[in-house]
């Protein structure tokens, strides 16, 4: 499958230097492809593992409320 079978938006290649044939820049592709590939399969984001501790432990006890002075005195 190509990526303009997927839908995948063209890709552009300036070449800035020298004139390389057909074949040269066909290479190059496949060679990006590939390693896009595998860096894109390795990319993957580790899951969240929740502990019976940390399920419980929000019950503890509320957040401070800043809010208040301590004991009576505001001064």
């Amino acid at each position: 499958m190509t990526a303009a079978a997927e839908g995948a938006e063209g890709v552009r290649v300036d070449v800035l230097r020298g004139s390389p044939n057909e074949e040269e820049l066909a290479a190059l592709v496949a060679v990006v492809t590939e390693a896009y590939a595998g860096e894109a399969a390795e990319a993957v984001a580790q899951e969240d593992v929740r502990t019976a501790w940390s399920l419980t432990q929000r019950n503890l006890r509320e957040p401070l409320r800043r809010d208040l002075t301590w004991g009576r005195f505001a001064g």
